[in-house]
């Protein structure tokens, strides 16, 4: 008998037991509860199980303004979602024999070069995509971020040659944006039409994603996309769109969660669709691939990987990986300003969650994930919305002290009296951004960038040759150190900058310029 026990125990304790999903109506109780305490105003839903939409829905409103509903039609961007498009054209391509994985970048972009000669020689169609280029996190996004620069891709590929490198090349994970417009280029210039076009025809269309489009301003019908929202002075309100088109292949598709599902089913049948699965837009070795892992990235340590005992995190082409609850989890998330999305695939179970918001906020998005995919973990106890909004209060009130206590210096250092700031008036440079002018007109000094107009504001005495710059546009939420060098005279030479907050979006890499006075 005690052998038996010990058999049967043994046998339960081998055997992965399955698991209880979320009903439609728990799933819409938990979509409905984020909302709230996330003051998220609309999301997208999409779960994908055996090949089958078995649940896609909208919740909430696409915008506060018009307050018309969120369906699983709704448009939402979803960002860095499209690098695995980017990655799965190249596949193509490579399938066709006109590229390889391995093959230098200059062979196909001759122009293009980085800060170390060494790295622009060896740097490959692979390093493009795997975010261990050497460069810094974020490197060089402010030609693309916030929109409404002038920068173009010509631009954007000379200019990666001033970007300093911070780490080793192929030595760590760096999350980076622009080499992934440089591998959209190379799809351009191989199969002789835009990236866009690219995805549009041989991707989309073949799956029928009729309503989706590779950028904002191809999209047929604007009549059902969200707004994007984010929390300005305390207050979650509509703000502009930020994202320039010439990041498009690392960022710019615009779908919804009806589309996307098509792309997960084709993605969970290794590169086939079709009602009997007898087309193929890439191979089963191209999606092995795709999901190999290629960098290592670091554990957060936070509840998350302690909860599912995730023991390693990488990141393939195009997607990031990491073994969940003993499974292979293969996922994705983006963000856009005040939209962000989350894309969650378990090959072994045949199972794809999409979660799309149009609040930049990306705690509902990842609470919401978690809690359904438990369900098919056959995990319980977690109530995943309570442990996210834990985690965000707690980051944001350390955020806001060290706001907060920033803005009682400047506030103390007004108390003291009027400062003369226009020594620092000039026009200062930067190799990558170009000019940034300070402007002083007797009690206020002025910052504006002459190819970002969106990055001005207003800039405060703060301590010893170090002031603060106040963006104009309240929704960046990305006030910034500015940290002036003097020449033998005591006159500011230049300055260098930094964000404020430890939740500023690393895509305002102020941490890259190096502005020097020139008049």
């Amino acid at each position: 008998m005690k052998n038996l026990i010990f058999g049967v125990a043994f046998l339960l304790l081998a055997t992965k037991l399955p698991g209880q999903p979320l009903t439609p109506a728990q799933i819409d109780q938990l979509a409905d509860r984020a909302l709230k305490t996330f003051d998220v105003p609309g999301m997208s839903i999409a779960v994908i199980k055996d090949g089958k939409v078995i649940h896609a829905k909208g919740y909430g409103v696409r915008s506060l303004k018009t307050k018309q509903p969120v369906n699983e039609h709704t448009l939402f961007g979803i960002a860095s979602n499209s690098k695995a498009y980017t990655s799965a054209a190249l596949a193509m391509l490579m399938e066709e024999g006109k590229l390889k994985w391995d093959d230098p970048v200059m062979n196909y972009v001759p122009e293009f070069r980085l800060y170390s000669p060494y790295v622009s020689d060896a740097f490959t169609i692979r390093d493009l995509l795997t975010h261990r280029s050497g460069l810094g996190l974020g490197a060089g996004d402010l030609m693309f971020w916030p929109d409404s620069n002038d920068f173009n891709i010509q631009d954007m590929i000379h200019n990666l040659r001033y970007l300093k490198q911070v780490g080793g090349f192929r030595a760590k994970y760096d999350y980076d944006n622009l080499l992934y417009a440089v591998a959209g280029e190379i799809i351009a210039r191989v199969s002789g039409m835009s990236w866009e076009e690219f995805i549009e025809k041989r991707i989309m269309q073949p799956l029928g994603m009729t309503e989706s489009a590779a950028g904002y301003e191809r999209l047929k019908d604007y009549s059902n996309t969200i707004d994007p929202h984010a929390p300005v002075n305390g207050k979650v309100q509509v703000i502009s769109r930020s994202f320039s088109k010439i990041a498009n292949a690392a960022g710019g598709i615009y779908s919804n969660v009806t589309d996307q599902s098509k792309w997960i089913i084709l993605q969970l049948n290794g590169g086939r669709y079709g009602d009997d699965l007898s087309k193929r837009l890439f191979s089963d070795a191209s999606q092995k691939e795709m999901w190999s892992s290629q960098t290592i990235r670091p554990l957060s340590n936070g509840p998350t990987d302690k909860i599912y005992r995730t023991h390693f995190s990488t990141y393939g082409l195009g997607w990031g990986l990491s073994d969940v609850a003993g499974y292979k989890q293969v996922s994705h998330s983006g963000g856009l300003g005040g939209n962000v999305t989350l894309t969650t695939l378990f090959p072994e179970l045949n199972l794809g969650i999409l979660v799309y918001t149009n609040q930049q906020s990306g705690a509902a998005m990842g609470a919401v994930t978690n809690q359904i995919k438990d369900g098919y973990l056959n995990i319980k106890g977690n109530d995943w919305i309570k442990t996210f909004r834990e985690m965000q209060v707690n980051n944001q009130m350390a955020a806001d002290k060290i706001t907060s206590d920033v803005a009682r210096e400047i506030e103390a250092a007004k108390a003291a009296g009027p400062k003369d700031l226009s020594a620092f008036a000039g026009t200062y440079h930067d190799n990558w951004f170009g000019d940034v002018i300070l402007t002083w007109n007797g009690s206020k000094l002025w910052l504006a960038s002459k190819r970002s107009p969106r990055l001005s504001g207003e800039m405060f005495f703060y301590k010893g040759n170090t002031l603060i710059v106040r963006w104009k546009d309240r929704s960046f939420d990305a006030d910034a150190f500015a940290n002036f060098t003097t020449d033998n005279d005591g006159k500011p030479s230049g300055f260098k900058m930094k964000a404020i907050s430890p939740l500023t979006d690393f895509s305002f890499d102020f941490h890259d310029l190096d502005l020097v006075r020139m008049k």
